[in-house]
């Protein structure tokens, strides 16, 4: 079984092959007459070369079937051992039938199961009538495990073991071929993902000349995947069933084919590289060719023709078919084929719709639009209308959805109608809306995308005209309708997403996090809206205050593309500046505050880029640059205007400007949108729950402390989803009210909402009452220090600096050299704040100082 090329200290046999030889050497006369067919490389020679050292040294002569007439010499004992019996004539095989018929001689003959003439049928039939057959199957694991302990220096590990068997598929000649190899390159051990040595490849190199030029084509098929596609070879070799199950008997008898008739994995590699590759090309070009004829999947096949430079109608359709394959779930390769397609010969102008989609639904927008473009300005240009869809939902990713809606009504009614709908309303033309054009009736196929697209249209259309319940439930259907497309689609945005807004907007938060979850998880609109629903998923995050959370999604987002689309771009430098100022980190807002000038320029106001530019108007005011934000939001007034101011939509920007003239020190301002607020207070109740904080707010900022009813709209807001802003209200009302008892409820209060213990109030020792507190006056607003840093009330400005520094980390001594003043004059300031806020031990006064002073940024 081993190839006698290959010395062993011993031979290594399987059971049923080791008995039979036992049984030869312990009666060399007796009658022997054994049939041994196998495939080639299971050892036939091998056994016969061992049954002829057993003969020979037993002193029987060894004839073959040259000299098979002196097996019947009565004077001398003989055995006669017939290698290859497949390749001999018929008067040979014959001549050894008649010797067999007659019992008066020793035979083994080993034979192929193919060719299988005639007279080696009967020959057959006859030795296994008078005797046993010895066929030869692959090695198991066992035998395999032993063969390379003999032949390796060291050994063998498992993981060596297993890849011999799934490389060889245990045939004793491709084993023999490993394992020399492997006892000649010890350093394969070593590699991370090991391949067969290149020395064990070569050596089949021999077997592969020697093939039939059939076989060869039939075994390339196989190797190009179509093994089991009978009426596809059959067409491709030109053969009838008959002729195809003797070819496939021929490749089988060839040992390069496992039991499922797949090429052994050695096999497949030594066909890859020692095979010319034209011979291969062809095989795999025709193949493809001949199934896109038979209208089956030629993805597979086209695939592997990608490089090669091959030409031709024939495979410029198959990769044209192949493109649509992909388009669903592949569409960068769908992209591919269609250059492929291209370079093999079709005009490009008549793929251009297909091509550009395929771009834009990988992430190449801007050759998306360089086709499409091409496609819509060309007269006659097939698909049209196509390409104008692919365009227009490009720029809608590109946030040009003013633009969008122009190209969307251009394509004509039906689902692209809809989606012009939802991009006239999000620029404030929703009048423009009445005048898109109707689907005659039955020219527009009722699809998922269809059916999805209007009740989008209807839940964008409600959300500015009616109640936020009924904009959700029409995009979280939509959302739930397009599930099962999944990445399929490519659209402008996702219903989830606009969900998204809508419940931010409202309130809805858990409403919302779960439609976007449910379309991650569906891999809605694919790779081109995930960043967006991780983004919105960060929102929400950084909404409730786990800005650890929201932080993560922004990073995940950021890396799952090469590059964020402006409109992305736009949310993210938003919540990059949300997370800074809600973090107190100013040497971070100010690092970005470029970046959001840049978003917002490159970005045209829209409806629903709302809540970015709310952040960036808070941020604004706390880096004192309004200018740079002021056009933008005088055109998101002009916009909300030209659509009623609907309160769903306006809320968040005047909750975001209120606090923005707060920290600019604007009451005049502050009171106006606190007003405009209070009159969306009816809406719903999340608006009217940012009604009543807006009141609050105005009146802390002002010192007038209603410690019950901040607590209450605290609460509010953090029910509703605020739970950074619940807890900075309850805060900042803490630090401004004299009432020590209200403080250290409110105290408690921001410590709940952010999710913290409270602190146990301590009652003070009667002999050494808690000082009366004597506050100056408050003034009508509070400086920015005083609402974003935490000071005013309770500290003076000097107390409010050392605290930043001393819960920053520093040493008396170091906050005294910041300040110019004294180590001791810095302990007597801490002693201070401690006797002012009734701490009872350093570490309480470190957490109340935590509560009313963010720690500065540049310590």
């Amino acid at each position: 079984m081993i190839p006698h090329t290959l010395t062993s200290s011993r031979l290594i046999l399987d059971g049923p092959t080791q008995r039979f030889l036992d049984t030869v050497e312990s009666e060399p006369l007796a009658p022997v007459t054994v049939a041994i067919p196998a495939p080639g490389g299971y050892g036939k020679t091998t056994v016969l070369g061992e049954l002829a050292r057993i003969y020979g040294a037993a002193g029987v002569r060894v004839l073959g079937p040259a000299d098979a007439r002196e097996a019947t010499d009565p004077t001398e004992p003989a055995v006669l051992l017939v290698d290859d019996a497949q390749q001999l004539g018929a008067p040979v095989l014959a001549e050894l039938t008649a010797l067999a018929a007659a019992g008066a001689a020793r035979m083994v003959v080993a034979y192929r199961p193919w060719p299988r003439p005639v007279e080696l049928t009967g020959l057959v039939d006859l030795l296994g009538s008078s005797g046993p057959q010895l066929p030869l199957g692959p090695w198991d694991r066992s035998t395999v495990a032993a063969y390379l302990a003999d032949h390796l220096a060291l050994p063998p590990v498992p993981s060596v073991i297993d890849f011999a068997c799934t490389q060889t598929g245990g045939v004793p000649k491709f084993l023999a071929h490993v394992a020399t190899a492997l006892a000649d390159a010890p350093g394969w051990l070593e590699q991370d993902e090991p391949q067969v040595p290149r020395a064990a490849l070569a050596a089949l190199r021999p077997d592969l000349d020697r093939l039939d030029q059939e076989v060869e084509t039939y075994l390339l098929a196989v190797e190009a995947g179509v093994g089991r596609h009978a009426e596809l070879l059959a067409d491709l070799l030109g053969k009838n069933a008959d002729a195809m199950r003797e070819l496939m008997e021929a490749a089988r008898a060839t040992g390069l084919l496992g039991a499922d008739g797949s090429l052994l994995p050695i096999a497949r590699r030594a066909m890859a590289i020692l095979v010319p590759a034209e011979r291969r090309i062809g095989v795999r070009q025709r193949l493809a060719e001949l199934q896109r004829e038979r209208g089956g999947p030629v993805l597979d096949l086209a695939k592997s023709l990608l490089g090669t430079g091959v030409g031709g109608a024939g495979i410029a359709a198959v990769f044209q078919t192949a493109a649509v394959e992909a388009m669903a779930t592949q569409p960068a390769l769908a992209a591919r084929m269609y250059t492929a397609a291209v370079a093999a010969g079709t005009p490009a102008v008549a793929l251009a719709a297909g091509w550009a989609r395929a771009a834009a639904r990988s992430g190449d927008l801007d050759r998306a639009l360089r086709l499409a473009d091409q496609t819509i300005a060309t007269d006659g240009a097939p698909h049209r209308a196509e390409a104008a869809e692919v365009a227009a939902a490009a720029l809608a990713h590109r946030g040009q959805l003013g633009r969008s809606a122009e190209l969307y009504r251009w394509a004509g009614p039906g689902f692209p109608a809809s989606f012009a709908a939802i991009g006239l309303i999000g620029t404030g033309h929703a009048a423009d809306v009445e005048a898109l054009p109707e689907p005659k009736a039955d020219s527009v196929p009722p699809t998922l995308l269809a059916g999805a697209a209007a009740l989008m249209a209807d839940g964008v259309r409600e959300s500015v005209t009616g109640s936020t319940t009924a904009a959700m439930s029409r995009l979280v259907r939509a959302s739930a309708l397009l599930e099962p497309a999944g990445q399929g689609l490519l659209l402008p945005d996702s219903p989830a997403a606009l969900a998204a807004l809508v419940g931010l907007h409202g309130g809805e938060l858990t409403l919302a996090e779960s439609v976007l979850e449910r379309a991650s998880g569906a891999e809605l609109g694919g790779s081109l809206l995930a960043p967006r629903h991780r983004l919105l998923q960060a929102w929400i995050a950084m909404t409730r205050g786990k800005l650890a959370l929201a932080r993560e999604q922004l990073v995940a987002a950021a890396r799952s593309v090469r590059v964020l689309e402006p409109r992305d771009w736009l949310f993210a430098v938003a919540l990059e500046v949300g997370i800074a100022r809600r973090n107190s980190d100013l040497a971070t807002l100010r690092r970005t505050w470029s970046q959001a000038c840049e978003a917002v320029m490159r970005h045209p106001v829209d409806l629903f880029t709302v809540l970015p530019l709310s952040e960036f108007t808070v941020a604004a005011a706390r880096l004192r640059d309004q200018s740079r934000v002021r056009p933008h939001l005088d055109e998101a007034r002009r916009l909300l205007a030209s659509l009623d101011n609907p309160p769903l939509w306006s809320t968040a920007l005047h909750w975001g400007c209120l606090h923005a003239a707060i920290i600019a020190e604007q009451p005049a301002a502050a009171r106006d949108h606190a007003a405009v607020l209070a009159a969306n207070a009816k809406h719903c109740a999340y608006c009217a729950v940012l009604a009543e904080a807006a009141t609050c707010w105005l009146a802390v900022v002002a010192g007038h402390v209603d410690a019950n009813r901040v607590e209450a709209a605290a609460r509010g807001l953090h029910d509703a989803g605020l739970c950074w802003d619940g807890a900075r209200l309850a805060g900042q009302a803490a630090i401004r009210t004299s009432d020590r008892k209200a403080m250290v409820g409110l105290l408690n209060c921001a410590r709940v909402l952010q999710g913290r213990p409270v602190k146990p109030t301590v009652a003070p020792v009667a002999s050494a009452p808690a000082p009366v507190v004597h506050r100056p006056q408050a003034r009508a607003v509070t400086p920015v220090a005083s609402v974003e840093t935490g000071g005013g009330g309770v500290l003076s400005e000097r107390e409010r600096e050392v605290a930043a520094l001393v819960i920053a980390g520093l040493t008396y001594k170091q906050v005294g050299d910041r300040l110019f003043i004294s180590a001791k004059t810095v302990e007597h300031h801490v002693a201070r704040m401690r006797q002012k806020l009734g701490s009872t031990s350093r570490a309480e006064l470190f957490d109340q100082l935590r509560q009313l002073v963010r720690p500065n940024p540049e310590a």
